[in-house]
């Protein structure tokens, strides 16, 4: 019970009679940076992972289509297979068809693959 009172006196900023004068030091607050630590940590853990992979992939694609030239196999982004016969600056021009001889212009960033 006196526990309890000399709680609440503490809490209205009076001191309790039966409350020690001076209290032991508690533990030493954490450093804020210490404690955020891991949490810094974790979020550039998973830049790494999610924004790194998919620059190397980028990456990866552009050089793709810098390296474009005739008689590649190719893929545009709508599905479209054929084979290229021409490459100009920011088009390119693939035959779909053999024996038709069909041909479709594309522009280079419709190529997937």
């Amino acid at each position: 019970m006196t526990h309890l009172w000399s709680i609440i006196a503490q809490a209205a900023g009076q001191s309790a009679t039966s409350a020690p004068t001076s209290a032991p030091p508690g533990p030493p607050s954490p450093n804020f940076i210490k404690s955020f630590l891991p949490i810094l940590a974790a979020i550039g853990v998973l830049y790494f992972f999610m924004f790194r992979g998919g620059q190397k992939d980028k990456k990866k694609v552009q050089k793709m289509l810098a390296d474009l030239k005739r008689n590649d196999r190719i893929q545009t982004i709508g599905g479209v297979r054929g084979t290229v016969v021409d490459v100009r600056d920011d088009e390119v021009v693939i035959k779909v068809d053999e024996s038709n001889n069909v041909r479709m212009r594309f522009a280079r960033s419709a190529i997937k693959e």
